[in-house]
């Protein structure tokens, strides 16, 4: 039966090594399975190449014969990845997989395929049925071109790495959480949702949202999509330049009010400050289809802004406008800038979108500029700067009387006082005076919010009540991307790894050269037990900013889960700055001490206060220090410190149960088996 699409001789192509499809026969019960689900899934019937007689051990002599190429010229290739299909000896990888990837890259569709939603699949539809080693992994990938990323079939138990079956004899025990049936589901959607993009028609939803387990490729750029580019200071002072970076991060915000309307975050737009690259490369490089460029000159009290709005896709110029005014009109430049730009774009605005843009948190345009002024003095992480820019804000709350976002401003000085070591205690006193200021002038004021968050965390040890503060200031900033950051590391370190998923790959769309999204990434990673995948992302995020302590401990720690202990002990000895002592260096030092198992040394880092006492309080330090002393077979230690972890709300039970490697030494321990109940409780419970 020849494919649905004319010139195809098959929608699907199984390919597969013939030795995993011995003993129980697990790849001819999956085709069967699947063959049966594609008959509900599609009102059109399927046709599928098997083959029980695959070739395997391919000699070098070998040729692929015209028939097998005829029987590649297919719709979707699904290769059954096990831990001996990224072989270049065997047939199923060279003349299966690469000869299919060679064949429709060079045919009309080629390799990826526009999806309805604007997303683009790769005809290669993976199916993993065993954890791959990274070398495998990266040859998928070379020859993919993309993430590998497929629907998985993995069962996986402490020790135990093997193929999914139809019928499991204890299905609750698996750590993935997967079921045969609901997999084999996934299989079949995904491929309905490949063939419809070749056939360009719209796929049925039943409003439930689906687990985009197939692998997607970078989208096509959405269609109302925008990057502010910097506003240029073209001011006689040069000292203005606050004032056009603060109009910039202002007109941000209120396109990001816009539903219609994907806004790339401040943090991304600021690194083209100053930028050659054309409009053309900026909007390629963020995926996005316009720019908005422009320039603001200030002298005195008058102001004059320039703006256009750019297709990036063929550098031509859409709209066009000069404002001319004083200070006291920024805000109602900042207003029409925004509504230009969704009337230029064709979006029609609600009445409550409407509401958030004309909304202005600072009427008074003396307090807003010394907010606007304030702002890099404190994030300068200078006391002397801190001080003035404490002091600018204080002249604006001279003038506007009690303001929800001053006071907010204050409490972010104040921490950052803390930051620096300055009268800690004190400082972290005034954070909290002024953020409960700040809140009950405005309960959900998203700065305020994060940052009491950050304190219920590392002050109180109350992880929920962080939490709960994080998922209020992002219900009020959707699209902050620092604030999705944390969310997403606290959703991974609790075990909810799908939550934290969505928030990085929303992170990457609106904020895609923002360091930090390796770093998230690879935490997720990490706490999901995927320590391979890990290591690249938190390998790249350390290339980023070496000098960052929190970045030297990851690197040190997925050296020692890769069992580097070598590599991870020299790169501690040579890199770490041991004068600087913090949370995060003290921890590299204990992983430097546990793998030569020198108790002397980790009760000497027992021996400070400040780091037990950071320990104690924070859920995930307390893991780490369990899986240390795990590591260092320390039992009664281990035990200690992982119900002191779990009493903090450390909650990831596929982790602490089966993934996390150091925590080999005690898992048959009675304690350790009782801790699991309650965590296994308390995980199946947990609400987002």
């Amino acid at each position: 039966m020849p494919s649905i699409i004319e010139g195809y001789n098959y929608d699907i192509f199984i390919s597969y090594r013939q030795k995993d499809n011995k003993g129980d026969r697990w790849v001819s019960q999956f085709v069967e399975a699947l063959r049966t689900e594609l008959e509900s899934t599609f009102k059109e019937e399927i046709s599928v190449y098997f083959d029980i007689n695959s070739h395997d051990g391919l000699l070098e002599t070998h040729d692929v014969d015209e028939s097998l190429k005829k029987k590649l010229k297919c719709l979707i290739f699904i290769p059954i990845i096990s831990r001996t299909y990224c072989d270049p000896k065997s047939f199923a990888w060279e003349n299966e997989f690469k000869s299919f990837v060679k064949q429709s890259s060079n045919d009309k569709y080629g390799l990826k395929v526009q999806l309805h939603d604007g997303n683009v699949a790769s005809r290669v539809l993976p199916v993993l049925i065993h954890d791959l080693d990274i070398t495998d992994i990266k040859q998928c990938e070379s020859l993919m071109g993309g993430v590998l990323r497929g629907v998985e079939f993995i069962y996986k138990e402490p020790g135990v790495n093997r193929p999914l079956r139809l019928k499991e004899d204890s299905p609750g025990n698996n750590l993935n959480k997967t079921y045969y049936r609901n997999q084999i589901n996934k299989v079949a959607n995904a491929a309905k949702e490949i063939i419809r993009g070749f056939l360009n028609e719209p796929v049925e939803s039943n409003g439930e949202k689906k687990d985009a387990d197939f692998a997607f490729d970078k989208p096509i750029p959405k269609e109302n999509s925008i990057i502010v580019m910097p506003f240029e200071n073209i001011s006689p002072d040069p000292d203005q330049e606050y004032f056009s970076d603060g109009l910039t991060e202002e007109i941000i915000t209120d396109l990001s009010y816009i539903d219609d309307l994907l806004v790339i975050s401040r943090g991304s737009a600021m690194t083209f400050k100053g930028t050659k690259k054309t409009l053309k490369e900026v909007t390629s490089e963020v995926n996005v289809r316009y720019a908005l460029e422009g320039s603001v000159r200030k002298a005195g009290n008058n102001i004059r802004i320039v703006a256009q709005l750019i297709d990036g896709t063929n550098d031509s110029h859409l709209w066009a406008k000069k404002y001319n005014g004083t200070l006291e009109d920024i805000f109602d430049i900042q207003e029409k800038v925004s509504r230009s730009i969704a009337e230029a774009l064709k979006i029609k605005l609600s009445s409550k979108e409407k509401k958030k843009i004309d909304q202005r948190p600072i009427d008074n345009a003396f307090a807003y500029d010394c907010l606007k002024r304030a702002y890099p003095e404190i994030t300068s992480m200078s006391k002397d700067r801190i001080d003035y820019g404490l002091n600018l804000l204080q002249k604006g709350l001279e003038v506007t009387g009690d303001n929800a976002v001053i006071y907010g401003g204050m409490g972010s000085a104040y921490m950052q006082y803390a930051n620096i070591g300055f009268e800690t205690e004190e400082n972290i006193a005034k954070t909290e005076e002024f953020l409960q200021k700040a809140l009950n002038l405005n309960p959900e004021l998203p700065e305020a919010l994060f940052i009491m968050g950050g304190l219920k965390i590392l002050k109180d040890g109350d992880a929920y009540a962080g939490l709960d503060h994080w998922k209020r200031a992002h219900r009020s900033s959707q699209d902050d991307p620092e604030i999705m950051i944390y969310l997403a590391l606290m959703y991974a370190v609790i075990g909810q790894k799908e939550a934290a998923k969505e928030l990085v790959d929303t992170i990457a769309r609106i904020d895609p050269i923002n360091p930090m999204c390796d770093a998230v990434t690879g935490w997720v990673h990490f706490f999901s037990g995927r320590y391979q995948m890990a290591k690249d992302s938190l390998f790249a995020a350390y290339n980023l900013a070496p000098d960052n302590p929190m970045h030297q401990f990851f690197k040190s720690l997925i050296l020692l889960y890769g069992d580097r202990t070598v590599e991870a002990y020299d790169f501690i000895s040579n890199v770490v700055d041991e004068s600087n002592m913090n949370t995060w260096t003290w921890m590299t030092l204990f992983i430097k001490t546990a793998i030569k198992k020198d108790n002397e040394k980790v009760a000497s880092l027992m021996q400070i206060p400040e780091f037990v006492t950071q320990m104690q309080i924070d859920l995930q330090n307390s893991f780490h220090i369990a899986t240390f002393y795990s590591y260092m077979d320390e039992k009664e230690e281990a035990l200690k410190w992982l119900e002191n972890a779990v009493n903090r709300g450390f909650i990831n039970y596929p982790l602490l149960k089966g993934q996390d490697l150091l925590l080999e030494n005690i898992r048959e321990d009675e304690r350790f088996k009782k801790l699991m109940k309650r965590v296994k409780r308390e995980w199946e419970n947990f609400e987002i």
